[in-house]
């Protein structure tokens, strides 16, 4: 099964601690995989921040959460235990997170009249989670003014910019003047070049078209471009454009044998590639999330405990 959101892990962690007592954060972790049957991979899944693993964080907001609502109790450091209120609501198990809910909305100030009138559609994200959610659908919002940006510009300084964009992504590594923009005129249908060793033996050929969004590349021009490519001497080809792909030019750029091969970018990847790499773009904002330093706690002498 898929990995389980927070929300839905609060009712069988409580139960455990029901059963077993005080457990650690760590200690959670086994018995609920079981619970929940993951799988060893789904167990070990990591955010693609990086930031840990999803499961565990999880468990770890679900405790925090009930901990919050008075449901358990941390006798000590790193400890939970269930209180007399979580066992009390323990009994009705299907109110508990509207009880949290609630709970947590009155803490916050904002007091509404009963438990059922809290919203819990967000409940399944820890706050982690909605940050990471916010920010795609920030980092999404302006894809499309990148590419409105885009056109108001001239098809020349569109060539610019995707040389630009190739060696930010790597492409020439760290060649001097390792991307170039054609001559205008008898171009042969190679709009720039990407010079990947000192002596320019290999060398990327970029086709790139600056089309209104509703101006589809179709394969009749993916075609020419390979045709370009075999003039040039060139197995290695990118199509860049504003605007989209046929079927029939998705197809046949797929289809190419193995001796040549052809990236097609279309404008929604364009515009992430742009983001994520910071052409044409500025940090607007930085927010710093902090976690414990483990090698500094470790550091220090623990407190002598039964468990």
């Amino acid at each position: 099964m898929t990995i389980p959101k927070h929300d839905e892990i609060r009712v069988p962690a409580l139960s455990l601690l029901s059963e077993r007592g005080q457990l650690k954060l760590k200690e959670f972790e086994g018995p609920l995989a079981q619970h929940f049957e993951l799988t060893n991979e789904e167990l070990q899944e990591e955010y693609e921040s990086g930031n840990g693993k999803i499961f565990y964080d999880r468990i770890s907001w679900a405790l925090s959460y009930m901990n919050m609502a008075g449901l358990l109790n941390k006798p000590k450091r790193g400890v939970y235990e269930i209180s007399e209120l979580g066992k009390e609501k323990l009994k009705t198990p299907k109110l508990i997170n509207n009880f949290i809910a609630a709970k947590i909305v009155k803490q916050q100030k904002n007091k509404p009249t009963k438990e059922s009138d809290v919203a819990v559609s967000n409940e399944s994200l820890t706050p982690q989670e909605e940050l990471y959610s916010s920010a795609q659908k920030i980092r999404e919002s302006k894809y499309q003014e990148i590419i409105d940006t885009i056109l108001s510009k001239t098809p020349r300084e569109f060539e610019k910019l995707v040389v630009m964009l190739l060696q930010k992504m790597g492409y020439g590594g760290e060649i001097k003047q390792s991307g170039s923009v054609t001559s205008y005129t008898n171009d042969g249908g190679i709009d720039g070049i990407i010079k990947e060793d000192v002596l320019g033996l290999g060398r990327i050929h970029i086709q790139a078209k600056r089309y209104a969004q509703n101006n589809s590349v179709g394969r009749e021009e993916i075609q020419k471009f390979v045709g370009a490519l075999a003039v040039a001497q060139s197995n290695k080809g990118v199509f860049i454009t504003t605007s989209s792909f046929s079927s029939g030019a998705a197809t046949y750029a797929s289809s190419l044998n193995g001796s040549t091969t052809l990236i097609l970018i279309d404008g929604s990847q364009l515009a992430a590639y742009l983001y994520e790499y910071g052409v044409g773009l500025q940090i607007e904002q930085t927010i710093e999330i902090k976690k414990l330093d483990s090698e500094f706690w470790d550091s220090m002498e623990n407190e002598k405990t039964d468990l």
